[in-house]
């Protein structure tokens, strides 16, 4: 999904033609009209893109064209351009749900930057829609992400997953190693077989080889009756070995021998059975360096690194951690069954600026914290001793952009009461929203 397009209306031709070069300039998507009635048709809940209007037209102006596309979805930006005489009366329309207003004559750089912001808006909200949505998610879609790290990552995973040879996922605790597995399995031709996760550090060692391996009766204590392993039971499928590096080194050397020969006995058998089915194993300590220090088989080692995928970590693709955070905080208001979401976010840093050490699962948590409305979410004791190290230009500027965002949490991205509350001149708060790439839409 890319950025959409940009519906622009305005009775007037020159400035029709004007802005349409801006646009060509700007690299952006656009149609431009005459008059509202002819882009009312393209306006509707799947619709990627913004409205841009003149206020002033008739038989339909700007402030009754602003009303049809909210009746339609309020999360469609609409932005207005207003004559002098018009100020007051779009000012009230950002309380109608307005995205933003300009007054003739614009400054072009900010409008364009507007634009692309709203664009970057919608987008992101309609990407949440289709996380949400089981019907129209795409199998690749369920890793959530747009930055170079996860491009790659994808990309990646498009092309192993065709093939039917055995993988080994690396990747620190939280990343989401098994959803890279389920992504792998559900894109293989064997989508349709069984997905066996195995978690091999929670297997107790007692009964890790029967689990694995399955059991005839009477083979030892216990075993009052056949059991079909994991492995067997994955028939045609894919079995997912989760923390690898915990397996006891003896079961290392059976998993050897199924990469090995594809067949297994049962405990208490000699019959060999074939086994169809493919391997995926995730570790998150170096193997070769285990294998070094004689906590794993170096054979095993070779056999599983062949085709290898790294899961970069959350801090290495902080570009996703807006999409990330929508996305599970709106998931996360029906869990907890949440009408409306208060969060005390007074003396909170914005996500970017995080350690991320537990990666996407820390995140999760977060923002569940968040939605049950707990006070006391706050920094790290070590993120808190680097915030304290920083320049003191550079953490008063941080200082100011936490108020900002506090201020604009606490009153839904309404402008007039957020100067209000800080004794803000309304062009010296636009301005610091400016400075600090902040979007009083996205607190909406």
């Amino acid at each position: 999904m890319e950025l959409g397009k940009i519906l622009f209306v305005d009775d007037e031709e020159h400035i029709r033609n004007s802005i349409a070069q801006s646009f060509d300039l700007a690299g952006l998507s656009y149609e431009c009209f005459s008059n509202p009635n002819q882009m009312l048709s393209r306006i509707n809940k799947d619709f990627n893109g913004i409205v841009v209007s003149d206020i002033r037209m008739q038989p339909m102006d700007g402030i009754d064209l602003l009303e049809y596309v909210q009746r339609i979805d309020t999360d469609i930006p609409v932005i207005l351009i207003t004559g002098h005489g018009d100020v007051e009366l779009a000012v009230s329309s950002l309380q109608s749900g307005a995205y933003d207003f300009f007054e003739k004559p614009y400054n072009n750089n900010r409008l364009m930057n507007c634009l692309s912001k709203a664009l970057e808006k919608r987008l992101l909200h309609l990407k949440v829609l289709a996380l949400q949505n089981p019907q129209s998610l795409n199998v690749m879609d369920a890793i959530i992400g747009d930055s170079a790290p996860s491009k790659r990552l994808k990309q990646q995973i498009r092309t192993i997953a065709s093939t039917d040879v055995d993988i080994l996922i690396n990747g620190a605790t939280g990343v989401g190693k098994e959803l890279v597995a389920r992504v792998l399995h559900a894109l293989s031709g064997r989508a349709k077989a069984p997905f066996v996760a195995i978690n091999c550090g929670a297997l107790p060692l007692s009964i890790i080889e029967s689990e694995l391996f399955g059991h005839e009766k009477g083979s030892f204590t216990g075993a009052t009756s056949q059991r079909i392993g994991k492995f067997e039971f994955a028939k045609g499928g894919t079995v997912f070995l989760d923390e690898i590096e915990s397996m006891p080194l003896d079961l290392q050397v059976k998993l050897l021998r199924i990469l090995q020969e594809r067949n297994l006995e049962r405990l208490g058998s000699n019959e060999l059975i074939d086994l169809d089915i493919r391997i995926i194993a995730a570790t998150k300590k170096d193997l070769l360096i285990e294998s070094q220090n004689g906590n794993f088989r170096e054979d095993l080692y070779y056999r599983l690194n062949v085709a290898v995928i790294n899961i970069p970590s959350l801090n290495e693709r902080k570009a996703d951690i807006r999409l990330l955070a929508q996305y599970f905080i709106k998931k996360l208001i029906k869990v907890h069954n949440i009408n409306k979401l208060n969060i005390n976010s007074h003396k909170l840093i914005e996500l970017e600026n995080r350690d991320w050490r537990g990666n996407v699962r820390e995140l999760k948590n977060y923002c569940e914290r968040l939605v049950l409305g707990i006070d006391d979410v706050s920094l790290p004791e070590d993120e808190a001793l680097k915030f304290e190290k920083m320049p003191l230009t550079e953490r008063m500027r941080l200082y100011e952009k936490q108020e900002i965002m506090a201020c604009l949490t606490v009153h839904n991205g309404h402008v007039q009461s957020c100067c209000d509350e800080l004794g803000l001149p309304r062009k010296t708060f636009y301005d610091k929203l400016s400075r600090h790439e902040l979007n009083r839409s996205d607190y909406i």
